[in-house]
């Protein structure tokens, strides 16, 4: 958080901005009071850019003057500095005029290697994809885009239906990505370009010209903070994202209001939500697609399969119009028309895409299948109205109720797809809509006025009033107030958790009974949701590694589909031509042709791919939400998968196993300095000290400073500062006090250090381990002068998680920088019969680095700064969500909570969820290595049972809808260890 504030000069005024002075100004100021110097317009693309390149082969002076000379002569390069000794060079161009492509191979024409853009030129861009049908499409479409120039790297979620895309804003941008993937044949939207969470819309009133608008966008061009603007000049609105460090939303909007003095009114304007809109469009689309087709094609099944049944009813479908060409057929024809060529477009389109890409999807072999269907019968009509004596079997309703079950499928899958994403929209709905917003005097604090205003209108130090019943609208601190808090939403705890001035309390949460005065310290992307609700996305989107058996299927699956009905129609037509079977095997109406035809177009459909393409994404899209939910925020399908493999656990000690907030029990002095020196050398030497124990230290240290100045007469004399201060990881800090080495830490610093360590001080060290205490020496110029002891308590939940871990055949291993002693006495506290003790961060990386080399896969669980290095080196890193924003960013996994049960939760969740993909798997190669055989007729010999085409396309839309609805079953998942903690004890259940 920043305590500066930002300024802005609004002509000649400084006016704070999201500072301390902008909360007590009214929301909006009297016009005349403020004036604004509207800047000329300045055209983003005209703005300088600088590229960093490493160059190779520089060896002297002229290769530095041929390398100037040649970009020197590039119309857009403004500058060029080349550094032979760095072999470096430094290009300010303008990126209108030239991109860092063309810089680059007019450096490498000149004979110079270069090396690829540097990373800070990468942008990232969200798109939704639409037309793709099964992993086939997502793989060819991935593939599209990586051969795109710019492009870095692209990840295809196909349960998602969004793709994400990582390219090099020189070379490429949004517009051209969207391009190639609609040149591939897919419909793609952008979602967002960057980081645009903190994007508001706003919509302007009393602008009446292009010109006023383009004077409002100038402004906001200009304005500090704001990154990016969107506008739409029919609808007066514009779209614009911030830095919410430099600006907010009411900055802008008074900013606006001032620009025309008055005459315009912007005002927040909440589109609707883009993904639900979208999916409810998907849902209408295949729905009125699938009623459409049985518009035509239920007559064409009553017309072709049940009048036929009921002669008195039927008579008249069998009346010749010219030769043998009959009524019924007739209606065949026309009925089923629109439905292969207007309602079934959306397959043919789909299939000349695919196979321009050089792949086969779904539409391919439906396509096929509804062609042979359909032309076969377009032949036997014009044989019978060729001929008098020609009889045949046509099949327009095959064609017709194939493309029909399809649509169906599609749809009840889409509305089954729609709640895989369940879990994450209650999440982004936790946040409530509007907020009270104070403002305060100047002098006293006391309120000025209370409006009620959007939570999207909420900046940063802004003062929120909240009543009893009403949610928090942003993460914060209580400045004034008591009450309790349930945070059951964000983070599972059940109890609702008291609050007083200076806690936290986090958006989304419910206020329980008092009211509260809460300072706004993160907005926009910044609140614990929204970094939830991104997490979650970004984890849907992340593809697992047990996807790759279904990308590999998938890319012969379809030719091998093919090639299978090919053989069949074959395997069927010989035998038949050449007598092999009796002729009774063909049924009335038919002859040997159109009976292997019928089998071929079965194999044809009922092999399609689509439920092995949704195995995976689905079930890990459930898993992540339902994840979150429970306070458990799983970083993508990788580490959801790896977590079913651990075998063995490491846990940190401090803030992991025990609560984290040690208290000194005692302080013991071993020289003639008196109680208030030593303690005034502590305090300096521990004063920049991020440890908890120091922390610990401090505060006690204050205190009995405090009562003996109470008891004594008060000394002014002002607390020395540590000079040459340094930490050293796993053992302590030292520092000069005056004059003095200062040594703070356990003995594994003092030996460092030469500094003796007596009988009297191991005697106090060996009686406080013995007692799980922590003993923290204090050496002064290389002499022991005292020694404090500490006591971290153990989590009431570690006892029972250790033991349930155990029985779910994973090992616990505690690894720690404190002593053997005590941290020997809190593992067998909570059953942890292997124990590393005195090791520094990096030793802790090593440790689990020897744990891998023996085969275990390795989870590590801590919460510190010195945890990040065995975070990174596991295989699953598991931060504990109240630690520090490294070894969350370190971690695979992070436990909102920092309770340890949910240790346990990830580990059981990951297993459930890798159990429902192979079950997924199962499901969708079941019906392929099921039906196929009989959709080649392999029962038809024995039993007369046959799978008619249209009932095969039944089999495959029942296939993709058993895996979603497979997946959704995740959804119903419960934690499998719920330990209470209530007065004092402790006791756990197994919830199913």
């Amino acid at each position: 958080m920043r305590d500066q504030a930002m300024s802005t000069n609004f002509g000649g005024k400084k006016a704070e901005v999201n500072g301390r002075d902008d909360l007590n100004r009214p929301l909006l100021e009297p016009r005349d009071s403020v004036s604004i110097s509207i800047p000329e317009p300045v055209d983003k693309l005209d703005r300088k850019r600088t590229v960093m390149f490493r160059i190779g082969n520089i060896k002297c002076a002229s290769c530095v003057t041929s390398i100037e000379s040649v970009l020197g002569g590039l119309k857009g390069v403004e500058s060029v500095s080349v550094s032979p000794i760095q072999g470096q060079a430094a290009i300010e161009y303008v990126p209108k005029l030239i991109n860092t492509k063309k810089i680059k191979e007019t450096i490498e024409d000149a004979g110079f290697p270069v090396t690829e853009f540097p990373e800070q030129e990468i942008a990232v861009c969200r798109l939704r994809i639409k037309g793709m049908a099964c992993t086939s499409c997502s793989e060819s479409l991935e593939r599209a885009l990586q051969l795109l120039d710019g492009v870095k790297k692209a990840v295809v979620g196909l349960a998602l239906e969004e793709a994400k895309v990582h390219f090099d804003r020189n070379v490429t941008d949004p517009d051209r990505i969207i391009e190639a993937i609609e040149d591939a044949g897919f419909g793609a939207k952008l979602i967002n370009s960057g980081n645009e969470v903190n994007k508001v819309h706003l919509k302007l009133e009393g602008v009446s010209s292009g010109e006023e608008m383009n004077t409002i966008q100038s402004y906001l061009e200009s304005a500090i903070g704001v990154n990016h603007i969107e506008m739409d000049l029919e609808e007066n609105k514009f779209a614009v994202t911030y830095d919410p460090d430099l600006t907010g939303p009411r900055s802008l909007i008074e900013g606006i209001q001032k620009v025309g003095h008055g005459s315009y009114k912007a005002s927040l304007y909440i589109p609707p939500r883009q993904r639900e809109a979208e999916q409810q469009h998907e849902i209408s689309m295949y729905r009125d697609q699938f009623l459409s087709s049985c518009l035509f094609s239920v007559p064409v099944f009553i017309f072709s399969m049940v009048l036929p049944m009921l002669p008195p009813f039927g008579n008249w479908l069998e009346y010749k119009i010219y030769n043998m060409f009959t009524v019924g057929l007739l209606l065949r024809w026309i009925l089923c028309t629109p439905v292969q060529f207007i309602v079934g477009r959306r397959f043919y389109t789909g299939s000349y895409h695919a196979l321009r890409r050089k792949s086969a999807n779904m539409d391919v072999l439906v396509a096929m299948g509804t062609n042979a269907a359909y032309f076969y019968s377009v032949y036997i009509a014009i044989k019978a109205l060729s001929s008098d004596t020609f009889e045949g079997q046509d099949f327009f309703e095959t064609s017709a109720m194939l493309i029909s079950f399809i649509l169906l499928g599609k749809y009840l899958e889409v509305v089954a797809k729609g709640k895989t994403s369940d879990a994450l929209a209650k999440l982004m709905d936790l946040a409530p809509d509007t907020a009270r917003l104070l403002t305060l005097d100047d002098d006293d604090g006391n309120v000025v006025s209370e409006v009620e205003i959007s939570t999207q209108l909420i900046q940063r130090n802004d003062i929120i009033k909240i009543i009893p019943g009403e949610k928090v609208p942003v993460d914060g601190i209580v400045t004034d107030g008591q009450s309790y808090v349930n945070e059951s939403m964000i983070t599972g705890e059940a109890r609702p958790i008291a609050k007083k001035p200076g806690d936290k309390v986090i958006g989304g949460t419910m206020n329980e009974n008092g009211c509260l005065l809460i300072k706004a310290t993160h907005v926009g992307s910044e609140t614990a949701l929204s970094q939830i609700v991104q997490l979650v996305e970004a984890a849907q989107l992340a593809r697992a590694p047990v996807q790759k058996i279904a990308d590999q299927i998938s890319r012969f699956f379809v030719p091998a589909v093919v090639l299978c009905a090919l053989i069949t129609y074959l395997g069927w037509l010989i035998p038949g031509v050449i007598g092999f079977y009796p002729k009774h095997w063909i049924p009335k109406g038919m002859d040997k042709f159109e009976l292997a035809l019928q089998f071929g177009i079965s194999v044809l459909v009922v092999a399609c791919p689509c439920a092995l393409g949704l195995a995976t994404p689905t079930a890990v899209m459930v898993a992540t939400g339902k994840g979150a939910s429970l306070g458990v925020l799983i970083k993508g399908g990788n580490a959801l998968e790896k977590a079913h493999k651990v075998t063995a656990i490491v846990f940190d000690k401090t803030g992991t196993l025990t609560i984290g907030k040690p208290e000194v029990v005692s302080v013991m002095l071993f020289s003639s300095m008196s109680m208030e020196d030593f303690c005034d050398m502590a305090i300096a030497a521990e004063a920049n000290s991020e440890h908890p124990i120091a922390k610990a230290f401090l505060e006690h240290a204050r205190k009995l400073h405090q009562k003996i100045e109470s008891n004594n007469q008060p000394n002014n004399q002002h607390l020395k500062e540590a000079r040459d201060f340094e930490v050293h990881p796993g053992t302590g800090v030292s520092g000069k006090v005056g004059d003095k080495m200062v040594l703070v830490g356990n003995k594994r610093l003092m030996q460092t250090y030469n500094v003796t360590v007596g009988p009297e001080i191991e005697d106090y060290i060996s009686e406080n381990e013995q007692l799980a205490r922590t003993c923290v020496l204090v050496a002064i110029d290389g002499k022991v002068v005292g020694a404090f002891a500490v006591t971290d308590p153990v989590k009431p939940e570690a006892k029972q998680v250790i033991l349930y871990l155990r029985s779910m055949g994973i090992s616990s291993i505690m690894v720690t920088g404190d002593n053997w002693a005590t941290a020997t006495a809190i593992a067998k506290e909570v059953g942890i019969e292997k124990v590393i003790a005195e090791t520094d961060p990096v030793g802790k990386a090593d440790r689990i680095k020897e744990l891998q080399m023996k085969g275990l896969t390795v989870a590590m669980v801590g919460d510190g700064i010195n945890d990040s290095p065995a975070l990174v080196a596991a295989d699953v890193g598991m931060a504990i969500g109240a630690g520090t924003d490294v070894a969350i960013e370190a971690a695979d996994i992070v436990l909102i909570k920092s309770n340890l049960q949910d240790v346990v939760t990830a580990i059981d969740l990951s297993r459930k969820t890798i159990s429902r993909i192979w079950l997924n798997y199962v499901w969708a190669l079941g019906y392929n290595i099921l039906g196929v055989p009989v959709a080649a007729g392999i029962l038809y010999p024995f039993t007369g049972i046959r799978l008619p085409p249209w009932l095969a396309g039944a089999c495959m839309a029942a296939s993709s809808l058993s895996v979603v609805c497979s997946s959704l079953l995740l959804q119903f998942y419960r934690k499998p260890l719920v330990v209470q903690d209530t007065k004092g004890q402790s006791h756990y259940s197994i919830s199913t």
